[in-house]
C-alpha cells in the first residue's frame, strides 16, 4: 500500500499525463472515468460517484453527496474541466475532506491551459511527513 504523499504524487502524474494527452475543452465525466480507470489499472483501490451521508445535530442525510474520485480509501479527488477556478471548489473539497476526516485532497481542473494551472492540493489538518 502506497504512503499517502506516494499516492498524491502518483494521482498528479496520472492526471499530467491525461491532460497532457487530451487536452483541455472535454466533459468533466470522461476526464473522472480515464484517471478511474488508469488507476485502477495500476492496481489502486479507487471509489468512483461515492456516495456520502452527512450527519448534524441527530439528522442523517443519505447522499448529502458525491465525491468524484476517492483512492485508497484515504486521497480524495475531485474534478472539474472549467476555464477558471472558482474559489467555491476548493471550499467544497476541504468541507468533503472535513466531513470524510481525510487528510489530503487533490483538485484536478482540466479545463485550464496547462495542468499545472489546474492541480490544487487541499490539506485537512495534514503535516506531511519529512524523511
Amino acid at each position: 500500500m502506497m504512503e499517502l504523499e506516494d499516492l498524491a504524487r502518483h494521482c498528479v502524474d496520472k492526471g499530467l499525463h491525461l491532460h497532457r494527452d487530451l487536452g483541455p475543452g472535454l466533459l468533466e465525466s470522461v476526464y473522472e472515468t480515464l484517471l478511474f480507470e488508469g488507476l485502477r489499472r495500476d492496481g489502486l483501490k479507487v471509489d468512483r460517484q461515492l456516495s456520502v451521508s452527512v450527519r448534524h445535530d441527530g439528522i442523517v442525510i443519505e447522499n448529502g453527496f458525491r465525491i468524484d474520485l476517492l483512492v485508497e480509501d484515504k486521497l480524495l479527488i475531485e474534478i472539474k474541466s472549467t476555464e477558471r477556478h472558482a474559489p467555491v471548489h476548493a471550499k467544497q473539497l476541504l468541507t468533503y475532506l472535513r466531513l470524510m476526516d481525510l487528510r489530503l485532497g487533490l483538485l484536478m481542473n482540466f479545463g485550464m491551459a496547462t495542468f499545472k494551472e489546474g492541480i490544487h492540493r487541499m490539506a485537512n489538518n495534514y503535516q506531511p511527513v519529512k524523511i
